[in-house]
């Protein structure tokens, strides 16, 4: 492994509050909510327990040609609009395609197009599912589409660890870049499964929020009277290089992608550790990567769903690391604001967590009651400002499966 500087060269979004990343960042900061009833039929038909969630605010299908859209399932599209806004914004480097590679994630994958199909072979029979089916429900569906697109030749690999997918595809880039394997890589992960089916069972063990009556203010991380987290859908992306790739070119540099530590519970197949022994690893992991101590963390973006055992595990975990400093440094749980996009919400994550280092101030946490005295972390209904001087920021995945990541920035 090599010390070569991994570096943020674009980024993008598609997400709850925006069709882009600068329109996503803009609503965090204002405060806005992504959640909202839910209008369509099968809500109704179903006669679903939950009748909310944070969808994307621009459907894909009307951003992509519809060439294009029609042979990727929704959660592909979002992909692609996110790294086509990415790959513009660090400017569409000229790379050698053998030097591109692809790093993706998504925590179920083409939902909509399985279940499609399968309600269209009991109804019309086998003739009339689409010969396009496997390939868009595949869950390598995103990162071969962005293969194909961007021409990226180097490799093209999918992570699915749940919830904690994307911010492992973020370390693989991470790890990949070092290793020499290619210059630039295109990094993220995506979710679109806000479908009757994953409602009705995300519902069935009680892991939704049902405030059907406020769904603005559904998810609340960290106050006490917080009952589950919101489905959420979208993608974000990230443009890595090496650094000398990037200022061979003159790229602009968002921030530095300086560590990253994956680890796992071994615990139970939906509880994290109580103990939150895994969590702790994956974050020391990443600031022994990183060559930094707990005390150089400045900032946090924490996993923070607003499930009740969710937020006071991840609390633990953090208290073994920092400490009583816990308790003082700045951070945001920005899923109050998204809801919880599965196997897209690291990256999206890791889009906010570079943009609070780029401006200085950590994101507002909306929807915070009274605070849950279990999950202390230092919140705000605000903007915090970070501060002068060197800054580091840490942002947090776990998932179903006992999957822990950690992903670690600095200014650039």
């Amino acid at each position: 492994m090599s010390t070569s500087r991994i570096v943020v060269t674009g980024i993008g979004a598609s997400s709850p509050l925006g069709g882009t990343a600068p329109e996503s960042w803009s609503a965090l900061l204002n405060g806005v909510s992504g959640t909202r009833t839910l209008e369509h039929e099968w809500v109704e038909k179903y006669n679903l327990p939950v009748t909310f969630a944070a969808e994307g605010a621009v459907r894909p299908d009307t951003v992509l040609a519809r060439p294009m859209a029609k042979r990727l399932d929704p959660s592909s599209q979002f992909a692609m609009v996110a790294a086509m806004e990415a790959w513009a914004d660090a400017g569409a480097p000229e790379v050698d395609p053998d030097r591109l590679g692809v790093d993706f994630a998504t925590g179920i994958g083409g939902l909509w197009t399985l279940l499609d199909a399968w309600d269209t072979l009991r109804e019309k029979g086998p003739r009339r599912v689409m010969p396009m089916t496997v390939p868009m429900l595949m869950p390598n569906a995103a990162a071969g589409n962005l293969s194909l697109h961007f021409g990226a030749r180097a490799f093209a690999r999918t992570v699915a660890s749940a919830c904690a997918s994307s911010t492992e595809s973020i370390v693989n880039a991470f790890e990949h870049l070092r290793a020499g394997l290619a210059d630039v890589v295109i990094a993220g992960g995506t979710e679109s499964a806000i479908h009757p089916l994953t409602m009705a069972a995300f519902a069935s063990m009680q892991a939704l929020s049902r405030r059907n009556d406020d769904p603005a203010h559904a998810s609340r991380p960290a106050s006490i009277d917080r009952d589950g987290f919101v489905m959420g859908e979208g993608a974000a992306v990230l443009v890595l290089e090496t650094e000398e790739h990037a200022k061979a070119r003159g790229a602009k540099i968002y921030a530095v992608v300086v560590g990253g530590g994956v680890t796992a519970d071994s615990y139970h197949i939906t509880a994290n550790d109580p103990d939150g022994h895994g969590a702790a690893r994956a974050v020391r992991l990443a600031l022994e990567v990183a060559d930094a101590s707990p005390d150089d963390v400045t900032h946090i973006n924490a996993h923070a769903t607003s499930t009740p055992v969710g937020d006071p595990n991840e609390y633990s975990a953090l208290k073994q690391v920092f400490g009583d400093r816990i308790d003082e440094i700045p951070v945001s749980a920005t899923k109050a604001s998204t809801g919880h996009l599965l196997g897209g919400t690291g990256a999206l994550e890791a889009v906010f967590t570079i943009l609070a280092l780029r401006e200085r101030q950590a994101p507002p946490t909306i929807n915070l009651t009274t605070q849950d005295p279990e999950v202390p972390f230092r919140l705000s209904g605000s903007t915090i400002p970070l501060g002068d001087g060197d800054q580091l920021a840490i942002s947090n995945s776990f998932g179903f499966g006992g999957h822990n990541a950690v992903v670690a920035f600095t200014t650039a």
